[in-house]
């Protein structure tokens, strides 16, 4: 995929797409169900001397036999950009997990000698962050696995069911957190080692923070809203941190009640984390896709020669890259090769300058300027 402005707009001196040579296998069924090799001509050298006339005429059949049916821009780069950006997730991970760690087992000897309960709860938080790298380490392997005949779109809903997982260990340390302050606030105990418990705070800050910038750096990168969301959520774990320095502050100034009142703001912090992440994992679970990249795809498809307008866009996330479904409407004069041509052509553009688009099928229309419907046929059907 070239590379995409930080706004997600073309660029402002485009590719000429008969000149872009790039790497990808025609060798492979671009799965029309034929079972034949269809060569588009992407990346062999367009207007170059020396083509013999048997070579385009053999390119026109090829073309003449899958004509007007949708067809998708399976190539290898495509796959070896999904494995790529698997193996970045998986990098995440581990190294999130590693720093996370470490700074919960920092806190927790602090906690075991202090018994703040707000610092307790900031670690539970912490802990529940670095696990859920388990699911994401186990969506992004599964995610590497090629599509198969019964998983035809492959193995990306993994992503889907780890942000699930991710849901749930949020609720969890939500609620164990809340006890424990609840259980502190009935019964106040006096907080031991106030320089500690500040110190343990303001790691958990650092060490949070560090966590999410890289996570929502990288999860962007690679389209993965359970990445992105896990950011979030260890960016608000930083903040809550700093709410450690509270708790001491007030049990310094002689109310060891701040404490538990800490705790209690924690868990209500977590659980403002807890609704977002579970909005991003149900939109994506409902297919749900930013307006924005439906534009985008919209002003691309527009503006291919011989495109008069869409009929239709469809878009949705796979895993961490987008598949898109369009009709598009052409000049009913055009011959089979010709309008074949121009959705050949609007499939290449809309692969090269829609980010994170894995893989497009469109369809090629007649305007209907007879007043004739085309698709009457399938009309009780929709």
């Amino acid at each position: 995929m070239s590379e995409q402005p930080k706004d997600g707009s073309l660029s402002s001196q485009e590719p000429d797409d008969h000149d872009h040579q790039h790497d990808h296998d025609h060798g492979r069924d671009h799965g029309h169900g034929h079972g034949r090799d269809h060569g588009h001509g992407h990346g062999h050298g367009h207007g170059r001397q020396g083509k013999s006339a048997r070579g385009r005429l053999g390119r026109l059949i090829g073309r003449v036999g899958h004509a007007f049916t949708p067809h998708s821009h399976d190539s290898a780069d495509k796959s070896d950009a999904a494995l790529e950006s698997s193996d970045q997730g998986m990098r995440v991970v581990a190294i999130s997990f590693a720093a996370l760690m470490v700074t919960a087992v920092v806190q927790m000897v602090v906690v075991a000698f202090s018994g703040s309960v707000a610092l307790l709860g900031d670690t539970l938080h912490n802990v529940a962050d670095a696990l859920t790298a388990i699911p994401l380490a186990i969506a992004f392997s599964l995610g590497r696995r090629a599509a198969t005949r019964r998983f035809t779109y492959g193995y990306g809903r993994a992503e889907d069911l780890a942000g699930i997982a991710i849901v749930m260990i949020i609720a969890a340390s939500a609620a164990f957190a809340g006890y424990e302050a609840l259980q502190r606030l009935i019964a106040p105990q006096q907080v031991q080692a106030l320089g500690w418990v500040a110190g343990a705070g303001l790691i958990g800050f650092l060490g949070n923070e560090w966590v999410a910038r890289y996570r929502i750096r990288v999860g962007r990168e690679i389209g993965s809203a359970a990445l992105v969301a896990d950011g979030l959520h260890a960016r608000t774990d930083g903040f809550t941190s700093l709410a450690v320095l509270l708790s001491a502050g007030g049990a310094a100034l002689g109310y060891p009640i701040a404490d538990p009142i800490v705790g209690l703001a924690i868990t209500v912090a977590i659980c403002f984390v807890l609704r977002q992440a579970a909005r991003e994992i149900y939109h994506r679970l409902m297919d749900a896709v930013d307006p924005a990249l439906l534009a985008r795809g919209e002003q691309i498809l527009t503006a291919t020669p011989g495109v008069r307008r869409v009929g239709s866009m469809r878009l949705r996330w796979v895993g961490h890259t987008l598949r898109a479904e369009v009709d598009i409407v052409v000049d009913p004069a055009l011959s089979l090769l010709q309008a074949h041509a121009v959705a050949v052509q609007a499939e290449h553009r809309l692969i090269h300058h829609l980010p994170r688009l894995g893989a497009a099928t469109v369809h090629a229309d007649p305007d209907h300027l007879d007043g004739a419907d085309h698709h009457a046929l399938l009309a009780t059907h929709r």
